[in-house]
């Protein structure tokens, strides 16, 4: 009897030993995978100033959480010179992450759409941001589209291709439709090929074909998933502290550095991911047309909104 209690009582002892030597070298890989993020962080932050990031615009942004749960991002692309207050946003989108759900969906909002600006009566959507910034902007689209912001982004194109060369060293696979050029700065010819940081930066601002800005927010898109389902792995989600570092220096934001990564990491360890898309103005809900000389596009806001209002629920 005392023999098997002795017994009993030495592998109680030797699993406790051995549950103290994993939860030691558990402490210690959280320790050395921490001290590596931060390591990794800083090294990509020091290669964008490096590289000719400057200082930030502090901008007001009043942003309010989605009543649905959701995470909302106004996604605004800029070539803005540092400093600069009064550009155009060039490309205008909302993020949205759901964390019950899973699900991540991109809004490309048209530029030119002519929209009711609060405070300023009707303009394009994208002249909101050069009066006063994300936060009219912000109301516009609440105002028009009755969808609640909660963050704000403002990635500098430079930074664009800085992360895409970062995580890309070998490129991004894109199916080139037609040939490029005017105004990009590159040359890109028609084909399944991968493009760098630029090339890609070309392909997704060229606008100059026949159907224009149409034409150039469905690259948006078309890039976007692309660089989504390849930057997924192992190895990305090891250099995902270093992405962080490359790009914070060129976007603008009032994301937390944590929920950025908390919210991209996310996106990029899960392969099946999936990133839907919607554009607005949907099909048959607008026109070409002309106010005080310039091209604009009239279109029917509850067409609209409901096709948001539909997307966003699913």
């Amino acid at each position: 009897m005392e023999r098997t209690q002795y017994k009993n009582n030495k592998r109680k002892r030797r699993r406790l030993r051995k549950g103290r030597v994993f939860v030691l070298f558990l402490l210690l890989f959280i320790i050395a995978a921490t001290v590596y993020s931060i390591f990794q962080y800083k090294q990509g932050v020091k290669q964008s100033m490096e590289n000719g990031a400057g200082k930030k615009v502090n901008y007001e942004f009043n942003g309010e959480k989605d009543r649905d749960g959701g995470t909302n991002i106004l996604l605004l692309g800029s070539d803005a010179r540092p400093g600069d207050v009064h550009s155009r946003t060039d490309t205008i989108m909302i993020a949205q992450y759901h964390p019950d759900k899973g699900t991540y969906k991109i809004i490309s909002l048209m530029r030119d759409m002519y929209v009711t600006i609060p405070g300023h009566g009707q303009g394009r959507i994208n002249s909101a941001f050069s009066v006063e910034g994300p936060e009219l902007l912000r109301k516009t689209i609440k105002e028009n589209f009755d969808i609640d912001l909660q963050y704000y982004a403002i990635v500098n194109f430079k930074g664009f291709e800085e992360l895409v060369d970062e995580a890309f060293p070998e490129g991004v696979e894109i199916d080139v439709e037609k040939r490029m050029s005017k105004n990009i700065g590159v040359t890109l010819e028609p084909g399944l090929q991968k493009l760098n940081g630029k090339q890609l930066l070309g392909y997704v601002r060229f606008r100059h074909d026949a159907i224009s800005d149409f034409g150039r927010v469905e690259r948006q898109q078309k890039a976007l998933k692309a660089l989504v389902s390849q930057v997924s792995g192992v190895q990305t989600v090891a250099k995902f502290p270093k992405l962080v570092g490359v790009i914070m220096p060129y976007i603008n934001t009032d994301m937390s550095t944590g929920k950025l990564i908390s919210v991209g990491n996310k996106l990029v360890t899960h392969r099946d991911t999936e990133i839907e898309s919607l554009r607005i103005p949907v099909d048959n809900s607008f026109q070409n047309t002309t106010v005080n000389g310039a091209s604009v596009l009239s279109i029917d806001l509850e067409q609209n909104r409901k096709a948001i209002e539909e997307f966003l629920a699913k």
